[in-house]
């Protein structure tokens, strides 16, 4: 049964005391988190999310070796994702670095696909704030829509939450009209207690979404991390009224995976999240897999991987 959560009054949001946030029961996160996997997804329900989860991806290159070249070929990509196939939706954004934002806002265009750029001393975060924020208002002056940032994993770790509270709400205003996703790189938090923690702190300093990971260190998002901080969202919500969007990323390349993300996030959330203004796949590799998916169901045979770009 699809879950529909219902809007309460809104209140005003106070800076909370974080030593004090909820604990989580590790054992039930981790079994229910399995139970999503067991749903039996067939037909043109199976065909709706795997176009819903093309729909939702954030297309990255976040490499030292990014070319103007390079982004420009990802944006294409992000657009014409299959032409042999129409009616395919394009992807959510695409994801560079600041320095490749000017170049990926021209190659979209009006196509309605976002820019997304990293900042904050992506992926590290070990630099100054002052550096952070002009790296920020750098990346928004060069048209990005939405912003990467990386809380400070150092200072959290050493109790330090409202250091990391400040500077996520400095980061927040420089944004200015762009949207903030706040990174909280879950495989180095440690706990799923710390994660609903550092979620809490990140929603009431303004993120605009909250994500698990940089993509550049294992464990990235995994099914039960993504539950926790779900769950934060869905009781921020309650006391807040405030929508928060959720983006896993790393370690998601198969589209049966995204699926189960999908179910995860419709029985948790409820329909009003099931859309990419709320929720996003930091997953490149699995825009391929999930086109090999749609282009099974439509003509009865598995294409080869060699009919899709990698970028």
């Amino acid at each position: 049964m699809l879950t529909t959560l219902t809007m309460p009054e809104k209140t005003i949001l106070h800076k909370p005391d974080f030593t004090h946030t909820p604990s989580v029961d590790q054992v039930g996160i981790i079994e229910r988190a399995a139970r999503f996997t067991k749903r039996s997804i067939k037909n043109e329900t199976k065909m709706n999310g795997l176009l819903l989860s093309l729909n939702m991806i954030d297309l990255t290159t976040l490499e030292g070796k990014d070319t103007d070249g390079k982004v420009k070929q990802l944006c294409y990509k992000a657009i014409h994702l299959h032409d042999v196939f129409e009616g395919l939706p394009t992807v959510a954004a695409v994801c560079v670095y600041p320095s490749m934002v000017a170049v990926a806002k021209k190659a979209l265009g009006s196509s309605g696909v976002k820019v997304a750029s990293v900042a904050t001393a992506f992926p590290s975060g070990q630099s100054t704030r002052d550096v952070k924020l002009r790296d920020t208002r750098y990346a928004v002056q060069q048209g990005a829509d939405e912003v990467d940032m990386v809380i400070s994993r150092g200072k959290f770790l050493q109790g330090e939450y409202n250091f990391v509270f400040d500077e996520i709400a400095a980061i927040k205003e420089a944004c200015g009209e762009a949207r903030l996703k706040v990174i909280l790189e879950t495989g180095e938090l440690g706990t799923f207690d710390k994660v609903r923690k550092a979620s809490e702190i990140a929603m009431y300093a303004g993120a605009d979404f909250i994500k698990t990971s940089t993509g550049k260190i294992s464990p990235a998002a995994t099914m039960p991390v993504t539950l926790v901080m779900l769950e934060a969202i869905r009781d921020f919500y309650y006391k807040t009224g405030k929508m928060i969007g959720m983006k896993p990323a790393g370690g998601i390349s198969k589209s049966k995976l995204a699926l189960h993300y999908l179910v995860m996030l419709n029985e948790t959330l409820g329909e009003g999240w099931m859309n990419n203004q709320w929720f996003r796949f930091g997953a490149s590799s699995l825009a391929n897999d999930v086109l090999m998916q749609v282009m099974k169901a439509r003509t009865g045979v598995y294409q080869g991987k060699d009919y899709f770009s990698i970028d």
